[in-house]
């Protein structure tokens, strides 16, 4: 099963849903450095199920233990290994789907892969709780790329059919970008948060679930860092992002609409500013070539609707071959953007950091 990630910087994710604990063993990461560890508890925070009614009700504090590679405040370079304790599962509520596969979930795909191996309890390794871990090692990555004034923002664009708008390039500066991380509910001035709200509870409200859109923008990257072809910068942020459950779709800058456009418009025209070069749009969302330009990397992910629905639906026992129905119990979030948006936060760091660690700008 690959759990590993990472080429200059290297990450090995464990556990499962329901098992004793999970966590990871972060390889590469300079030495010397200081860590706030209360900014790692607040993004820890913002991934933890159990904060509001637009989540699920299971309450997991997510609080960490470090193992090694950090000593009086500072990073060692040794590896730095954390494992996160479960507290709080209810596996009985899973017992009945040790063979009733779930519509929308890899138990099918898991079981034809792994056969009876695989831990089912809340999809065991599948399972969206495997971010924790993550999450540490991303926000140990933010901090290190803020010292050096790259910063990382994902704002809420849209809800089921619910529409916001997206960023301009305008506003892109890097307090915009810190005071999304601070808010419960990231979304832009103006941007029907209320009705995006509104729509989530209306889905938990009829046992079902709802998806949405979350925009990424990340500031201060120079130009010039990444690679062409298969080791682009949207090669290796897309291979990440998929890797964060959930994410359906990718599209970098103007996206699926820059295929609407003439070459005059899709182009970015370049100028000079106070002796910088800068471009009057960012349509390719600040990657040409696979490589930076110096822009704003501006990117979208679509987020499916969670998979357990109180709903019954149809599926078959894998066992008996029978059709039958079934009703997910157990708790569940109706919508997973809200929680998603620091999980993918945490990817885009390491990735970044993965790149600056290759070009030597650490």
């Amino acid at each position: 099963m690959s759990a590993n990630w990472g080429k200059n910087i290297t990450v090995s994710i464990f556990g499962e849903s329901h098992g004793v604990a999970l966590g990871i063993n972060i390889g590469g990461f300079p030495s010397g450095f200081s860590v706030d560890l209360e900014k790692i508890k607040k993004d820890m925070a913002r991934r933890a199920p159990g904060q509001s009614e637009l989540t699920t009700s299971r309450k997991e504090p997510d609080e960490f233990e470090i193992l090694s590679g950090f000593f009086e405040g500072k990073t060692t370079g040794s590896p730095l290994a954390i494992i996160i304790r479960n507290t709080n599962q209810r596996s009985k509520d899973y017992s009945v789907l040790k063979d009733v596969l779930r519509p929308g979930h890899a138990d099918y795909s898991g079981k034809m892969r792994y056969s009876d191996n695989n831990d089912y309890r809340g999809s065991g390794h599948f399972s969206g709780r495997i971010t924790a871990p993550l999450v540490f090692a991303g926000s140990l990555a933010k901090q290190l790329l803020e010292s050096k004034g790259i910063f990382i923002g994902t704002h809420i664009k849209s809800i089921g059919n619910i529409e916001g708008r997206g960023l301009t390039l305008k506003e892109i500066n890097n307090d915009l970008l810190k005071n999304l991380q601070n808010m419960d509910f990231p979304t832009l001035k103006d941007n029907n948060s209320e009705l995006m709200k509104n729509a989530i509870v209306e889905a938990k409200s009829m046992e079902d679930s709802i998806g949405g859109v979350i925009e990424v923008a990340v500031n201060g990257v120079k130009a010039g860092i990444g690679n062409p072809f298969f080791d682009s910068i949207e090669s290796r942020l897309s291979s990440m992002m998929f890797s964060v459950p959930a994410v359906k779709g990718i599209e970098f800058g103007a996206g699926f609409d820059i295929a609407k456009m003439l070459g005059s418009e899709a182009n970015d025209e370049i100028y000079l500013e106070n002796g910088e070069i800068k471009t009057e749009t960012n349509n390719n969302g600040g990657i040409i070539g696979g490589i930076s330009t110096g822009m704003p990397i501006v990117f979208r992910l679509a987020i499916k609707p969670p998979a357990s629905i109180g709903k019954e639906q149809k599926t078959v026992n894998f066992v008996t071959k029978e059709e039958t129905k079934l009703k997910v119990e157990g708790r569940h979030d109706p919508c997973i953007v809200p929680r998603a948006m620091v999980v993918v936060e945490a990817a885009v760091a390491l990735t970044i950091l993965d790149f600056l660690m290759e070009k030597k700008e650490l």
